[in-house]
């Protein structure tokens, strides 16, 4: 009895870890690129680049974090003029999950606004 609770212990350690392994990662990439939003929104805020340079600045940042983005994911808009406006970028994106026995899409939305000082 004890082997099998042994045996039983282990195959669910294995499948928690197994699940883990393929879960993290893309939560990981995900908090990193939200990161990178940020920064990137804060930057712009005061800076002269257009909406376009924004937007491919932030799907190379994407491109380092092994996600692809494409230019239709990524939204941004700015609100009145450099350093006095408002700048938002959104970006939605959907990485696919593959489990033994089942599979599953996780939706990340990652958001950033930053507002001028002026």
């Amino acid at each position: 009895m004890a082997t099998l609770k042994l045996v039983f212990g282990v195959a669910v350690f294995v499948a928690l870890a197994m699940v883990g392994m393929k879960i993290i990662p893309p939560y990981f990439s995900n908090y990193e690129l939200e990161d990178a939003i940020k920064t990137e929104a804060l930057q712009a805020t005061y800076s002269t680049r257009s909406e376009e340079d924004v937007r491919d600045a932030v799907i190379k940042q994407a491109r380092n974090y092994d996600i692809a983005l494409t230019p239709k994911q990524v939204h941004v808009s700015r609100v009145g003029g450099f350093g006095q406006g408002t700048l938002a970028i959104d970006a939605e994106y959907s990485v696919p999950i593959e489990l033994p026995g089942y599979s599953t899409t996780l939706e990340f939305h990652p958001s950033s606004k930053n507002k001028g000082v002026y």
